[in-house]
Protein backbone atom coordinates (compact mmCIF):
# COMPACT_ATOMS: atom_id res chain seq x y z
CA UNK A 1 0.00 0.00 0.00
CA UNK A 2 1.00 3.49 -0.84
CA UNK A 3 2.09 5.93 1.94
CA UNK A 4 -0.13 9.09 1.76
CA UNK A 5 1.78 12.39 0.14
CA UNK A 6 0.13 13.95 3.23
CA UNK A 7 2.49 12.17 5.59
CA UNK A 8 5.43 11.88 3.77
CA UNK A 9 5.56 15.62 2.06
CA UNK A 10 3.54 17.92 4.67
CA UNK A 11 6.12 20.20 7.22
CA UNK A 12 3.99 20.92 10.97
CA UNK A 13 3.36 24.17 9.64
CA UNK A 14 1.57 22.99 6.72
CA UNK A 15 -0.21 20.67 8.79
CA UNK A 16 -1.53 23.57 11.33
CA UNK A 17 -2.25 25.84 8.61
CA UNK A 18 -4.70 23.37 7.04
CA UNK A 19 -6.17 21.85 9.91
CA UNK A 20 -7.23 25.95 10.77
CA UNK A 21 -8.29 26.43 7.40
CA UNK A 22 -10.65 23.07 7.68
CA UNK A 23 -11.81 24.22 10.94
CA UNK A 24 -12.84 27.99 9.35
CA UNK A 25 -14.75 26.71 6.35
CA UNK A 26 -16.74 24.22 8.88
CA UNK A 27 -17.12 27.03 11.06
CA UNK A 28 -18.10 29.93 8.83
CA UNK A 29 -21.22 27.32 7.18
CA UNK A 30 -23.12 27.28 10.15
CA UNK A 31 -26.68 28.11 10.06
CA UNK A 32 -26.64 30.83 12.99
CA UNK A 33 -24.63 33.01 10.69
CA UNK A 34 -27.34 33.31 8.71
CA UNK A 35 -29.46 35.52 11.38
CA UNK A 36 -28.97 38.82 12.55
CA UNK A 37 -27.29 40.66 15.34
CA UNK A 38 -31.10 42.63 15.54
CA UNK A 39 -32.98 40.12 15.92
CA UNK A 40 -30.98 38.45 18.00
CA UNK A 41 -30.61 40.55 20.51
CA UNK A 42 -34.43 41.52 20.14
CA UNK A 43 -34.95 38.16 21.17
CA UNK A 44 -32.62 37.66 24.04
CA UNK A 45 -33.72 40.38 25.57
CA UNK A 46 -36.99 39.45 25.49
CA UNK A 47 -36.10 35.71 26.65
CA UNK A 48 -33.97 36.91 29.51
CA UNK A 49 -36.20 40.17 30.03
CA UNK A 50 -37.23 39.97 34.03
CA UNK A 51 -34.41 37.66 35.32
CA UNK A 52 -31.04 39.78 33.66
CA UNK A 53 -30.19 43.59 34.18
CA UNK A 54 -27.76 46.64 33.31
CA UNK A 55 -26.43 48.18 35.93
CA UNK A 56 -25.23 51.44 35.37
CA UNK A 57 -22.59 52.61 37.76
CA UNK A 58 -22.44 56.40 36.91
CA UNK A 59 -25.76 56.61 38.78
CA UNK A 60 -26.51 53.22 40.12
CA UNK A 61 -29.48 52.67 38.32
CA UNK A 62 -30.63 49.51 37.23
CA UNK A 63 -32.65 48.82 33.96
CA UNK A 64 -33.96 45.45 33.74
CA UNK A 65 -33.86 43.23 30.04
CA UNK A 66 -37.51 43.57 29.64
CA UNK A 67 -37.39 47.44 30.05
CA UNK A 68 -34.58 47.82 28.18
CA UNK A 69 -35.74 46.20 25.36
CA UNK A 70 -39.08 48.58 25.76
CA UNK A 71 -37.17 52.07 26.16
CA UNK A 72 -34.95 50.95 22.73
CA UNK A 73 -38.11 50.01 21.13
CA UNK A 74 -39.90 53.73 22.14
CA UNK A 75 -36.93 55.11 20.92
CA UNK A 76 -36.24 53.25 17.66
CA UNK A 77 -40.05 54.60 16.52
CA UNK A 78 -39.13 57.91 17.21
CA UNK A 79 -36.21 57.94 15.31
CA UNK A 80 -38.17 56.25 12.16
CA UNK A 81 -39.45 59.90 12.17
CA UNK A 82 -36.17 61.58 12.24
CA UNK A 83 -34.28 60.69 9.26
CA UNK A 84 -34.53 58.51 6.38
CA UNK A 85 -30.95 58.46 6.48
CA UNK A 86 -29.70 54.78 6.74
CA UNK A 87 -27.06 55.19 9.60
CA UNK A 88 -27.47 57.19 12.78
CA UNK A 89 -24.25 58.61 14.98
CA UNK A 90 -24.20 58.60 18.24
CA UNK A 91 -21.88 59.92 20.97
CA UNK A 92 -22.18 58.52 24.21
CA UNK A 93 -19.87 56.38 26.77
CA UNK A 94 -21.10 52.53 27.74
CA UNK A 95 -24.36 53.03 30.23
CA UNK A 96 -28.01 52.69 30.07
CA UNK A 97 -28.01 55.63 27.33
CA UNK A 98 -25.42 54.37 25.00
CA UNK A 99 -27.32 51.06 25.35
CA UNK A 100 -30.43 52.45 24.29
CA UNK A 101 -29.12 54.52 21.78
CA UNK A 102 -27.89 51.62 19.95
CA UNK A 103 -30.53 49.33 20.26
CA UNK A 104 -33.07 51.59 19.12
CA UNK A 105 -30.94 52.26 15.81
CA UNK A 106 -30.92 48.74 14.89
CA UNK A 107 -34.30 48.07 15.88
CA UNK A 108 -35.58 51.51 13.46
CA UNK A 109 -33.62 48.95 10.50
CA UNK A 110 -30.60 51.60 10.88
CA UNK A 111 -26.91 50.94 11.47
CA UNK A 112 -25.63 53.05 14.38
CA UNK A 113 -22.31 54.82 14.65
CA UNK A 114 -20.47 55.46 17.54
CA UNK A 115 -18.24 58.50 17.08
CA UNK A 116 -14.80 58.44 18.66
CA UNK A 117 -15.06 61.60 21.46
CA UNK A 118 -11.39 61.64 22.27
CA UNK A 119 -10.41 62.02 18.48
CA UNK A 120 -9.15 65.65 17.28
CA UNK A 121 -11.31 67.35 14.77
CA UNK A 122 -10.23 66.57 11.61
CA UNK A 123 -10.84 63.02 12.34
CA UNK A 124 -14.29 63.64 13.84
CA UNK A 125 -15.33 65.57 10.81
CA UNK A 126 -14.02 62.78 8.33
CA UNK A 127 -16.02 60.09 10.32
CA UNK A 128 -18.94 61.98 9.73
CA UNK A 129 -18.39 62.80 6.28
CA UNK A 130 -17.60 58.96 5.44
CA UNK A 131 -20.32 57.99 7.49
CA UNK A 132 -22.64 60.44 5.66
CA UNK A 133 -24.46 61.25 9.06
CA UNK A 134 -26.98 64.14 9.35
CA UNK A 135 -28.46 63.12 12.54
CA UNK A 136 -26.96 62.25 15.92
CA UNK A 137 -28.00 60.89 19.27
CA UNK A 138 -26.00 62.23 22.54
CA UNK A 139 -26.97 63.80 26.05
CA UNK A 140 -26.90 67.24 27.46
CA UNK A 141 -24.90 66.47 30.00
CA UNK A 142 -22.56 65.00 27.67
CA UNK A 143 -22.27 67.85 25.57
CA UNK A 144 -21.58 70.26 28.72
CA UNK A 145 -18.81 67.85 29.88
CA UNK A 146 -17.67 68.38 26.44
CA UNK A 147 -17.26 71.64 25.55
CA UNK A 148 -13.77 71.26 23.06
CA UNK A 149 -15.73 68.57 21.05
CA UNK A 150 -16.59 69.61 17.81
CA UNK A 151 -20.59 69.27 18.32
CA UNK A 152 -22.83 69.33 15.40
CA UNK A 153 -25.95 71.56 14.63
CA UNK A 154 -28.20 71.10 17.60
CA UNK A 155 -31.02 70.76 15.08
CA UNK A 156 -29.30 67.74 14.26
CA UNK A 157 -28.80 65.92 17.57
CA UNK A 158 -31.79 64.35 20.16
CA UNK A 159 -30.65 64.67 24.11
CA UNK A 160 -31.55 61.34 25.31
CA UNK A 161 -31.52 62.72 28.67
CA UNK A 162 -34.27 65.28 28.18
CA UNK A 163 -35.98 62.80 26.02
CA UNK A 164 -36.48 60.16 28.58
CA UNK A 165 -39.77 61.80 30.42
CA UNK A 166 -41.36 61.97 26.68
CA UNK A 167 -40.64 58.25 25.79
CA UNK A 168 -41.53 57.15 28.95
CA UNK A 169 -45.78 56.59 27.81
CA UNK A 170 -43.78 54.57 25.01
CA UNK A 171 -42.29 52.53 26.79
CA UNK A 172 -44.95 51.74 28.95
CA UNK A 173 -47.45 50.31 25.99
CA UNK A 174 -44.13 48.82 24.99
CA UNK A 175 -44.04 46.79 28.37
CA UNK A 176 -47.19 46.03 27.83
CA UNK A 177 -47.19 44.95 24.47
CA UNK A 178 -44.61 42.67 24.90
CA UNK A 179 -46.35 40.64 27.21
CA UNK A 180 -48.52 39.47 24.86
CA UNK A 181 -46.43 39.86 21.08
CA UNK A 182 -44.39 37.07 20.40
CA UNK A 183 -40.11 38.05 19.27
CA UNK A 184 -41.35 36.42 15.53
CA UNK A 185 -43.97 38.62 15.24
CA UNK A 186 -42.09 41.94 16.12
CA UNK A 187 -39.25 40.84 14.18
CA UNK A 188 -41.73 40.45 10.91
CA UNK A 189 -44.02 43.98 11.30
CA UNK A 190 -40.44 45.70 11.98
CA UNK A 191 -39.30 43.83 8.90
CA UNK A 192 -36.35 43.23 10.33
CA UNK A 193 -36.17 39.72 9.13
CA UNK A 194 -35.12 41.26 5.57
CA UNK A 195 -32.08 42.07 6.02
CA UNK A 196 -29.28 39.40 5.09
CA UNK A 197 -26.15 38.58 6.88
CA UNK A 198 -23.98 39.98 4.98
CA UNK A 199 -25.78 43.67 5.47
CA UNK A 200 -23.82 46.63 7.22
CA UNK A 201 -24.82 46.32 11.07
CA UNK A 202 -22.51 48.83 12.36
CA UNK A 203 -20.21 51.25 11.37
CA UNK A 204 -16.52 51.50 13.11
CA UNK A 205 -13.47 53.97 12.62
CA UNK A 206 -9.89 52.67 13.21
CA UNK A 207 -7.84 54.71 15.60
CA UNK A 208 -6.32 56.88 12.98
CA UNK A 209 -2.92 55.91 14.81
CA UNK A 210 -1.36 56.12 11.24
CA UNK A 211 -3.65 58.88 9.53
CA UNK A 212 -6.87 59.38 9.00
CA UNK A 213 -9.23 56.78 10.46
CA UNK A 214 -10.82 54.40 7.90
CA UNK A 215 -14.55 53.32 7.88
CA UNK A 216 -15.22 49.56 8.59
CA UNK A 217 -18.87 48.23 8.27
CA UNK A 218 -19.32 45.21 10.09
CA UNK A 219 -22.00 43.01 9.28
CA UNK A 220 -24.60 40.97 10.80
CA UNK A 221 -22.53 37.86 10.36
CA UNK A 222 -19.31 39.10 11.80
CA UNK A 223 -20.76 40.47 14.69
CA UNK A 224 -22.44 37.02 15.16
CA UNK A 225 -19.32 34.72 14.30
CA UNK A 226 -17.16 37.40 17.03
CA UNK A 227 -19.74 37.02 19.80
CA UNK A 228 -19.82 32.87 19.26
CA UNK A 229 -16.00 32.53 18.77
CA UNK A 230 -15.20 34.92 21.74
CA UNK A 231 -17.98 33.57 23.71
CA UNK A 232 -16.56 29.74 23.16
CA UNK A 233 -13.70 30.05 25.01
CA UNK A 234 -14.96 31.55 28.18
CA UNK A 235 -15.95 29.35 31.29
CA UNK A 236 -18.87 31.81 32.30
CA UNK A 237 -21.18 30.70 35.30
CA UNK A 238 -25.36 31.08 34.72
CA UNK A 239 -25.99 34.74 36.23
CA UNK A 240 -22.51 36.33 35.80
CA UNK A 241 -22.14 40.07 35.14
CA UNK A 242 -19.80 41.55 33.24
CA UNK A 243 -18.12 44.79 32.91
CA UNK A 244 -18.78 47.06 30.53
CA UNK A 245 -16.31 50.10 30.30
CA UNK A 246 -14.45 50.08 27.13
CA UNK A 247 -15.68 52.68 24.52
CA UNK A 248 -18.83 51.99 22.42
CA UNK A 249 -16.75 53.55 19.21
CA UNK A 250 -14.07 50.59 20.38
CA UNK A 251 -14.78 47.29 18.60
CA UNK A 252 -14.33 45.22 21.56
CA UNK A 253 -16.29 47.92 23.56
CA UNK A 254 -19.39 47.15 21.14
CA UNK A 255 -18.94 43.39 20.47
CA UNK A 256 -17.31 42.30 23.89
CA UNK A 257 -18.53 44.40 26.33
CA UNK A 258 -21.84 45.39 24.88
CA UNK A 259 -23.62 42.91 22.55
CA UNK A 260 -21.68 39.54 23.87
CA UNK A 261 -23.62 39.77 28.02
CA UNK A 262 -26.55 40.57 26.40
CA UNK A 263 -26.82 37.79 23.66
CA UNK A 264 -25.37 35.33 25.97
CA UNK A 265 -27.65 36.38 29.08
CA UNK A 266 -25.00 37.77 31.37
CA UNK A 267 -25.83 40.88 33.10
CA UNK A 268 -23.89 44.00 32.45
CA UNK A 269 -22.63 46.46 34.60
CA UNK A 270 -21.42 49.65 32.67
CA UNK A 271 -19.48 52.59 33.49
CA UNK A 272 -18.08 55.63 31.39
CA UNK A 273 -14.60 55.66 31.92
CA UNK A 274 -12.08 52.69 31.64
CA UNK A 275 -10.04 55.23 33.11
CA UNK A 276 -11.44 55.99 36.75
CA UNK A 277 -9.88 52.40 37.79
CA UNK A 278 -10.43 53.47 41.96
CA UNK A 279 -14.36 53.31 41.09
CA UNK A 280 -14.03 50.37 38.53
CA UNK A 281 -12.02 48.43 41.60
CA UNK A 282 -15.22 48.92 43.78
CA UNK A 283 -18.01 47.62 40.89
CA UNK A 284 -15.66 44.83 40.08
CA UNK A 285 -15.84 43.83 43.63
CA UNK A 286 -19.72 44.64 44.32
CA UNK A 287 -20.76 42.34 41.27
CA UNK A 288 -18.50 40.37 41.82
CA UNK A 289 -17.05 40.48 37.91
CA UNK A 290 -15.11 37.66 36.65
CA UNK A 291 -13.71 39.28 33.00
CA UNK A 292 -11.47 42.25 33.27
CA UNK A 293 -10.82 43.72 29.72
CA UNK A 294 -8.40 46.42 29.38
CA UNK A 295 -5.37 47.90 27.62
CA UNK A 296 -2.00 47.38 29.43
CA UNK A 297 -2.30 51.26 29.69
CA UNK A 298 -5.54 51.07 31.63
CA UNK A 299 -3.98 47.92 33.84
CA UNK A 300 -1.87 50.55 34.92
CA UNK A 301 -4.61 52.57 36.88
CA UNK A 302 -5.65 49.07 38.32
CA UNK A 303 -1.67 49.01 40.04
CA UNK A 304 -1.98 52.09 41.05
CA UNK A 305 -5.77 52.60 42.66
CA UNK A 306 -7.04 49.02 43.12
CA UNK A 307 -6.51 47.11 46.49
CA UNK A 308 -6.26 43.43 45.92
CA UNK A 309 -9.28 42.02 47.49
CA UNK A 310 -11.33 44.27 45.11
CA UNK A 311 -9.79 41.94 42.17
CA UNK A 312 -9.56 38.70 43.90
CA UNK A 313 -12.83 37.12 42.14
CA UNK A 314 -11.45 37.81 38.37
CA UNK A 315 -11.06 34.68 36.49
CA UNK A 316 -9.71 36.44 33.32
CA UNK A 317 -7.64 39.53 32.98
CA UNK A 318 -7.28 39.87 29.33
CA UNK A 319 -5.57 42.93 27.79
CA UNK A 320 -5.59 44.09 23.58
CA UNK A 321 -4.64 47.09 21.65
CA UNK A 322 -0.93 47.93 22.47
CA UNK A 323 1.78 45.00 23.55
CA UNK A 324 1.69 44.08 27.26
CA UNK A 325 5.07 44.91 28.73
CA UNK A 326 6.56 41.84 30.85
CA UNK A 327 7.44 44.27 33.81
CA UNK A 328 3.66 45.86 33.78
CA UNK A 329 2.19 42.35 33.50
CA UNK A 330 4.47 40.82 36.56
CA UNK A 331 3.72 43.78 38.79
CA UNK A 332 0.03 43.07 37.92
CA UNK A 333 0.57 39.63 39.06
CA UNK A 334 2.55 40.61 41.97
CA UNK A 335 -0.09 42.75 43.83
CA UNK A 336 -3.32 41.14 42.85
CA UNK A 337 -2.68 37.58 42.01
CA UNK A 338 -3.91 36.93 38.66
CA UNK A 339 -1.17 37.28 35.53
CA UNK A 340 -2.67 39.33 32.47
CA UNK A 341 -2.90 37.76 29.74
CA UNK A 342 -2.81 39.14 26.00
CA UNK A 343 -5.25 38.93 23.21
CA UNK A 344 -5.07 39.87 19.38
CA UNK A 345 -7.87 41.40 17.35
CA UNK A 346 -8.57 44.53 14.85
CA UNK A 347 -11.88 46.89 14.21
CA UNK A 348 -11.61 45.01 10.59
CA UNK A 349 -12.03 41.50 12.60
CA UNK A 350 -14.99 42.14 14.72
CA UNK A 351 -12.44 42.48 16.62
CA UNK A 352 -11.07 39.17 18.28
CA UNK A 353 -9.31 36.85 16.62
CA UNK A 354 -6.55 35.42 18.99
CA UNK A 355 -6.82 34.73 22.84
CA UNK A 356 -4.66 33.65 25.93
CA UNK A 357 -6.39 32.08 28.73
CA UNK A 358 -5.23 30.61 32.01
CA UNK A 359 -4.79 27.50 32.55
CA UNK A 360 -7.35 25.10 33.46
CA UNK A 361 -7.96 24.11 37.07
CA UNK A 362 -7.19 20.32 37.75
CA UNK A 363 -6.10 17.85 39.86
CA UNK A 364 -5.48 15.11 37.21
CA UNK A 365 -1.61 14.39 36.05
CA UNK A 366 -2.70 13.97 32.78
CA UNK A 367 -0.82 16.65 30.40
CA UNK A 368 -2.68 19.54 29.36
CA UNK A 369 -3.04 21.26 26.49
CA UNK A 370 -1.44 24.57 26.69
CA UNK A 371 -3.90 27.69 26.83
CA UNK A 372 -1.56 30.17 27.13
CA UNK A 373 2.58 30.85 26.33
CA UNK A 374 4.68 34.26 27.81
CA UNK A 375 5.21 36.39 24.55
CA UNK A 376 2.94 35.61 22.66
CA UNK A 377 -1.16 36.50 22.23
CA UNK A 378 -2.37 33.03 22.35
CA UNK A 379 -4.18 30.48 20.32
CA UNK A 380 -7.08 31.21 17.13
CA UNK A 381 -10.03 31.70 18.39
CA UNK A 382 -12.45 28.78 16.71
CA UNK A 383 -12.89 29.76 12.90
CA UNK A 384 -10.02 31.41 12.59
CA UNK A 385 -7.17 30.58 9.92
CA UNK A 386 -3.64 32.16 9.35
CA UNK A 387 -0.63 32.32 6.95
CA UNK A 388 2.18 34.31 6.80
CA UNK A 389 3.95 36.12 3.80
CA UNK A 390 7.15 38.02 2.58
CA UNK A 391 6.85 41.67 3.75
CA UNK A 392 9.06 42.49 0.30
CA UNK A 393 8.17 39.76 -2.53
CA UNK A 394 4.64 38.85 -0.73
CA UNK A 395 5.03 34.85 -1.46
CA UNK A 396 4.06 32.92 1.19
CA UNK A 397 6.11 31.94 3.96
CA UNK A 398 5.73 29.06 6.66
CA UNK A 399 3.76 30.08 9.65
CA UNK A 400 6.62 29.42 11.84
CA UNK A 401 8.86 32.48 9.62
CA UNK A 402 7.93 36.17 10.90
CA UNK A 403 6.18 38.13 7.77
CA UNK A 404 2.36 39.36 7.42
CA UNK A 405 -0.54 38.04 9.12
CA UNK A 406 -3.07 37.17 7.01
CA UNK A 407 -6.07 36.11 8.82
CA UNK A 408 -9.47 34.36 7.21
CA UNK A 409 -12.59 33.55 8.95
CA UNK A 410 -16.61 34.72 9.32
CA UNK A 411 -15.63 37.49 11.58
CA UNK A 412 -13.28 39.36 8.96
CA UNK A 413 -15.10 42.49 7.74
CA UNK A 414 -16.14 42.99 3.91
CA UNK A 415 -14.20 45.91 3.39
CA UNK A 416 -13.19 50.02 4.10
CA UNK A 417 -15.85 52.30 2.86
CA UNK A 418 -14.72 54.44 -0.19
CA UNK A 419 -11.76 53.10 -0.72
CA UNK A 420 -11.44 50.33 -3.36
CA UNK A 421 -7.56 50.63 -3.90
CA UNK A 422 -6.77 49.86 -0.10
CA UNK A 423 -9.49 47.02 -0.30
CA UNK A 424 -7.50 45.30 -3.32
CA UNK A 425 -4.61 45.56 -1.52
CA UNK A 426 -5.71 44.63 2.34
CA UNK A 427 -7.98 41.86 1.17
CA UNK A 428 -7.14 38.95 -1.17
CA UNK A 429 -9.43 35.76 -1.68
CA UNK A 430 -10.79 35.79 1.42
CA UNK A 431 -7.98 36.91 3.20
CA UNK A 432 -7.00 40.19 4.90
CA UNK A 433 -3.38 41.90 5.95
CA UNK A 434 -3.63 42.59 8.92
CA UNK A 435 -0.51 44.64 9.22
CA UNK A 436 0.91 43.29 11.21
CA UNK A 437 4.34 41.00 11.41
CA UNK A 438 3.94 38.07 13.07
CA UNK A 439 5.24 33.82 13.77
CA UNK A 440 3.48 30.84 14.66
CA UNK A 441 4.78 28.32 16.73
CA UNK A 442 4.70 24.51 16.79
CA UNK A 443 1.43 24.39 18.99
CA UNK A 444 -0.36 27.29 17.38
CA UNK A 445 0.43 30.68 19.17
CA UNK A 446 1.38 33.65 17.69
CA UNK A 447 3.58 36.09 17.87
CA UNK A 448 3.26 39.61 17.01
CA UNK A 449 6.76 41.42 16.66
CA UNK A 450 5.30 44.49 15.64
CA UNK A 451 3.17 46.79 12.93
CA UNK A 452 4.74 46.55 9.46
CA UNK A 453 4.01 50.88 10.07
CA UNK A 454 6.65 50.39 12.54
CA UNK A 455 9.29 48.67 10.66
CA UNK A 456 11.71 50.11 7.86
CA UNK A 457 13.43 49.02 5.40
CA UNK A 458 17.38 49.78 5.39
CA UNK A 459 19.61 48.66 3.25
CA UNK A 460 17.08 45.98 2.53
CA UNK A 461 16.83 45.12 5.79
CA UNK A 462 13.69 45.32 7.88
CA UNK A 463 14.20 46.50 10.82
CA UNK A 464 11.62 46.31 13.71
CA UNK A 465 11.14 50.05 15.53
CA UNK A 466 9.44 48.21 18.72
CA UNK A 467 12.30 46.26 19.47
CA UNK A 468 14.88 48.89 19.28
CA UNK A 469 12.51 50.79 21.29
CA UNK A 470 12.67 48.34 23.94
CA UNK A 471 16.65 47.55 23.86
CA UNK A 472 16.88 51.54 24.52
CA UNK A 473 14.48 51.66 27.04
CA UNK A 474 16.45 48.63 28.87
CA UNK A 475 20.16 49.91 28.11
CA UNK A 476 18.66 53.48 29.48
CA UNK A 477 17.36 51.90 32.30
CA UNK A 478 14.10 53.20 31.56
CA UNK A 479 11.06 52.29 33.20
CA UNK A 480 7.53 52.33 30.95
CA UNK A 481 4.88 51.65 33.48
CA UNK A 482 4.06 55.25 34.29
CA UNK A 483 5.01 56.96 31.42
CA UNK A 484 6.22 56.51 27.54
CA UNK A 485 10.14 58.38 27.18
CA UNK A 486 10.79 57.52 23.15
CA UNK A 487 9.41 56.45 20.20
CA UNK A 488 11.10 55.87 16.92
CA UNK A 489 10.39 56.81 13.81
CA UNK A 490 11.46 56.01 10.33
CA UNK A 491 11.98 59.00 7.78
CA UNK A 492 13.50 58.91 4.29
CA UNK A 493 17.34 58.41 3.83
CA UNK A 494 18.81 58.81 -0.17
CA UNK A 495 21.67 56.26 1.18
CA UNK A 496 19.59 53.66 2.98
CA UNK A 497 15.93 54.09 1.91
CA UNK A 498 15.21 54.65 5.72
CA UNK A 499 16.68 55.86 8.84
CA UNK A 500 15.77 55.98 12.18
CA UNK A 501 15.02 59.18 14.24
CA UNK A 502 15.15 58.76 18.34
CA UNK A 503 11.74 60.56 19.38
CA UNK A 504 12.18 61.31 23.25
CA UNK A 505 10.72 63.55 25.96
CA UNK A 506 14.43 63.29 28.03
CA UNK A 507 16.15 66.73 28.12
CA UNK A 508 19.35 65.45 30.41
CA UNK A 509 21.89 65.11 28.24
CA UNK A 510 24.01 66.69 25.26
CA UNK A 511 22.73 65.67 22.28
CA UNK A 512 26.08 64.56 20.58
CA UNK A 513 27.59 62.46 23.63
CA UNK A 514 24.14 61.19 24.48
CA UNK A 515 23.74 59.24 20.92
CA UNK A 516 27.61 58.42 20.50
CA UNK A 517 26.98 56.25 24.05
CA UNK A 518 23.68 55.28 22.95
CA UNK A 519 24.99 53.95 19.80
CA UNK A 520 28.01 51.96 21.97
CA UNK A 521 25.47 50.60 24.98
CA UNK A 522 23.23 48.91 22.01
CA UNK A 523 26.06 47.51 20.12
CA UNK A 524 27.15 46.06 23.14
CA UNK A 525 23.62 44.29 23.88
CA UNK A 526 24.04 42.84 20.07
CA UNK A 527 21.78 45.24 18.06
CA UNK A 528 23.10 45.57 14.48
CA UNK A 529 24.68 49.04 13.88
CA UNK A 530 22.64 49.45 11.39
CA UNK A 531 19.80 49.50 13.76
CA UNK A 532 20.80 52.25 15.81
CA UNK A 533 19.02 56.18 15.58
CA UNK A 534 20.72 58.43 13.13
CA UNK A 535 19.48 61.68 14.90
CA UNK A 536 17.18 62.49 17.89
CA UNK A 537 14.43 64.89 18.38
CA UNK A 538 13.08 66.65 21.05
CA UNK A 539 9.38 66.65 22.48
CA UNK A 540 7.80 67.77 25.47
CA UNK A 541 5.64 64.46 25.05
CA UNK A 542 5.39 61.35 23.31
CA UNK A 543 2.16 61.88 21.16
CA UNK A 544 -0.48 58.96 22.69
CA UNK A 545 -4.05 58.14 21.64
CA UNK A 546 -6.36 58.16 24.24
CA UNK A 547 -6.51 54.10 24.05
CA UNK A 548 -2.90 54.32 25.07
CA UNK A 549 -1.42 53.48 21.10
CA UNK A 550 1.49 55.30 20.13
CA UNK A 551 -0.09 58.07 17.61
CA UNK A 552 1.82 57.30 15.31
CA UNK A 553 0.96 60.60 12.63
CA UNK A 554 1.37 62.40 15.86
CA UNK A 555 5.03 61.11 16.05
CA UNK A 556 6.09 61.15 12.46
CA UNK A 557 4.83 65.39 12.87
CA UNK A 558 7.32 65.79 15.79
CA UNK A 559 10.08 64.86 13.68
CA UNK A 560 9.11 66.12 10.47
CA UNK A 561 6.93 68.74 10.42
CA UNK A 562 4.28 67.32 8.45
Amino acid sequence: METSPLLTEATPDDLLQQTLLAAEACFSSRQFLNGSITTSLLRALHQYGKDHFIHDGMDNGRLSYSRLLAASLALSDYLLTQTDKPRVGIILPPGKGGLIANLAVLFAGKIPVNLNFTAAKGSVDSAISQADLDYFITAQKFVEKLPTFPWPDPTQMLMLDTMVKKLKPAALKWMIKLRFCSTDSLIKKRKLDQRSNHDEAVLLFTSGSSGTPKGVPLSHRNLLANICQFGSRLDFQAGSSMLGCLPLFHSFGLTVTTFFPLLEGYNLVTYASPLETKKLAELIQEHNITLLTATPTFLRGYIRRAEPEQLAGLKYVVTAAEKLPKNLAETFYKRFGKYPLEGYGLTETSPASYLSLPAPETTDEATLIPTEKAGTVGLPLVGVAIKITDPITDEELPLSQAGCVWLRGANIFSGYIGQPELNAEVLQDGWFNTGDIGRVDAEGFLTLEGRLSRFSKIAGEMVPHELVEAEINKVLGLDQEEVRHIAIVGVPDEKKGEALVLLTSLQEYDAGTFMSDLKKKLIEADIPALWCPRSLVYTPQIPILASGKLDLAGCRQAVLGE
